[in-house]
């Protein structure tokens, strides 16, 4: 859903750009004619994106990072699970805090990566429908934010307290419901994973696989300490549904591979998991596939916890007949 343009035709042929103008009042114009005529939607959205948004962020703050400009690219997804989004449910339950679908999986993504290396540097991912008020039916979001740029590691969840104290979920393998217990391993799959590959990670984590909607929204809640591992076997998502989550778990100490490598690799062979890179178009590949990761992807948080799952899965997968 990146892959986006400003531009419409209309029925008569006439071509209107999309941009923001030096001033309100031009904008209400242009969105005018965009809008059919509708003068009150062109003035709420024209107000808001002329509005001076001031963001501020105690651990960003204390950090004096100087970043060329020059060396910057930007992946931009504007409504991943734009399913979900459509349809507006609001009564999905979730499981040990995961949602399998409705509002709650949409995400706002934001990555930006280095020009020459592909390596993800910062990331922004926002939640905007995290709770409702019952009462007035306004939703509450959050936003999620991490960077890594030559050892300057920081992130949005560094200022939560012991977990759940500031809201934030606890981590996957942190302690269980009763103390010094660990948790197994979980893991965050696609509804559209192949039917041998859930079986296979059904073998390593049990009941501890939890399908959702929306590649961004899995890799937050690897993010979120939800789950250990977000692991998606296909080449349907694309570099901006995993960029901005890519720089908030490098900033945490895990990152985002290619999945095929690292079962190539094989587990605590002493080297880096193959992060997936973010410049470089697939040979051969035309649209949007050019973008495509096509190795398939395995996020995670913890490098140890990631150890520890392709050294199940790797077995597992072959029990279940499919090749690594």
């Amino acid at each position: 859903m990146s892959l986006l343009t400003n531009w419409f035709v209309f029925i008569l042929g006439e071509k209107i750009i999309l941009r923001l103008c030096p001033t309100e009042e031009e904008t209400v114009e242009l969105l005018s004619k965009v809008l059919n005529g509708n003068k009150l939607a062109s003035e709420a959205l024209a107000k808001v994106v002329h509005q001076d948004v001031t963001l501020t962020d105690p651990t960003l703050d204390s950090v004096e990072i100087n970043i060329p400009q020059d060396i910057l690219g930007i992946w931009v997804d504007p409504i991943d699970s734009t399913y979900q989004y459509i349809k507006g449910s609001t009564d999905i339950k979730s499981n040990e805090g995961i949602f399998p679908s409705g509002l709650q999986c949409v995400t706002i993504l934001i990555g930006v990566y280095d020009l020459h290396t592909g390596v993800p540097l910062m990331g922004v991912i926002n939640q905007p429908f995290v709770s409702q008020d019952l009462t007035t039916l306004r939703w509450q979001g959050r936003c999620y934010w991490g960077l890594s740029y030559l050892g300057t590691n920081v992130h949005s969840l560094q200022r939560a307290g012991p977990a759940g104290s500031s809201g934030e979920p606890r981590a996957a393998g942190g302690a269980g419901p009763e103390a010094g217990q660990p948790r197994g391993l979980s893991a965050v799959i696609s509804t559209s994973e192949a039917a041998t590959v859930k079986a296979a990670v059904g073998r390593v984590c049990g009941e501890r696989v939890f399908p959702a909607a929306g590649a961004g929204y899995k890799g937050l809640c690897v993010v979120q300490g939800l789950a250990d591992v977000y692991i998606f076997s296909e080449d349907t998502t694309f570099k901006w549904d995993c960029c901005a989550a890519h720089a908030i778990l490098r900033a945490m100490g895990g990152g985002v591979a290619d999945l095929q490598g690292c079962l190539r690799a094989g587990p605590g062979a002493g080297l880096e998991p193959p992060q997936l890179r973010y410049h470089a178009a697939n040979r051969g590949a035309a649209g949007a596939e050019r973008w495509a990761n096509k190795g398939g992807l395995l996020a995670y948080r913890s490098r140890e916890r990631l150890d520890a799952f392709l050294g199940l899965l790797i077995p597992s997968l072959a029990a279940v007949g499919t090749p690594t």
